[in-house]
């Protein structure tokens, strides 16, 4: 170890102090180094990974689906911006107008068909550019944060279209000249988005159970008062629904449910749903019924601990 000998005159050294903009900059590709690789070659494909898939062009993620996020037509039918009957009309015109089978078209992809359907709608006068943008965007980055989710199998990368060769399936009858069509987005700004809601959640509930297990609810002697949004996910805590579900069932973007939700599990209010016990018989002759895998138990006094650290480092 070295001394350093100060004096009045001579203050001590600063100690190092992280650049927050390096770090950013560094951190980039740690989500997904297969990502991070087609995007500096500039591929064109679909990325599949065990939680959803990513759409590249020229390598900039285009699109993104994820059996965990509702997808745009969802939330565009939430509130009354678009109904679905007539998005499920677009989108089957969309697919029919490439032609059938014979006719040497090959069919569109996830991302195209929406991509056809939106602009079909936005030249009818159905829906507004703006709105469709923001609906994709929102959709986009919410099924990408379950799609760059941590997994257990390593990702496949199919070059070209999904289904055929990399010639586009035009049609001359398709409005080319829409405006507001989609703006891919840079794998950078999809990986960094990705890391600050992951670190969100992490400050809000450290423990990630909530966010794929049924939900119950914890009832209080006297609960705090919630603001109107959370008050709609706290509703539909049965015991039976995932964050997925109430996302689905809300049309929200799933990952600004699993914010409502980490709230109230802090809050104490709700909590994953206790797994079945194996020392119960199940119903009906023994030896029928699925197998039950053993799951281990969260331990409440474990819950409370974990709360009194989280408490100690927000000091």
């Amino acid at each position: 170890m070295t001394a350093v000998r100060t004096t009045p005159a001579t203050p001590p050294p600063r100690l190092p102090v992280r650049d927050k903009a390096a770090a950013l900059d560094r951190g980039w590709g740690g989500v997904s180094p297969m990502l991070t690789r087609l995007a500096a070659e500039r591929a064109t494909g679909i990325l599949v990974r065990e939680r959803g898939t990513l759409h590249l062009a020229d390598g900039k993620v285009v699109h993104a689906e994820s059996p965990a996020a509702p997808g745009a037509d969802v939330l565009l039918a939430a509130h009354g911006t678009l109904d679905a009957d007539v998005w499920r009309q677009a989108l089957a015109e969309s697919v029919a107008s490439t032609g059938g089978a014979g006719t040497g078209a090959r069919r569109l992809t996830g991302a195209e068909a929406v991509h056809r359907a939106g602009r079909r709608l936005v030249a009818g006068g159905l829906l507004t550019a703006g709105a469709l943008e923001m609906c994709r965007l929102t959709a986009l980055y919410d099924a990408a944060y379950f799609a760059l989710a941590p997994s257990s199998t390593p990702g496949r990368f199919r070059y070209g279209s999904e289904d055929g060769p990399d010639e586009p399936a035009v049609d001359p009858r398709e409005p080319d000249d829409t405006p507001g069509g989609p703006r891919p987005v840079p794998v950078a700004d999809l990986e960094r988005e990705t890391l600050r809601r992951r670190d969100l959640l992490h400050h809000i509930w450290p423990d990630a159970l909530p966010d794929e297990m049924p939900l119950t609810r914890e009832h209080r002697p006297a609960p705090p008062p919630l603001p109107a949004r959370r008050q709609a996910v706290l509703a539909r805590v049965d015991g039976v629904r995932t964050a997925s579900e109430i996302a689905r069932e809300l049309g929200r973007p799933a990952f600004h449910t699993l914010v409502d939700i980490r709230r109230l599990v802090a809050a104490g209010m709700v909590a994953p749903r206790p797994p079945v016990s194996l020392t119960e018989p199940l119903p009906g002759p023994p030896g029928h019924g699925p197998p039950v895998e053993p799951f281990e138990s969260v331990d409440p006094h474990i819950t409370l601990l974990k709360r009194l650290r989280d408490a100690l480092e927000a000091l």
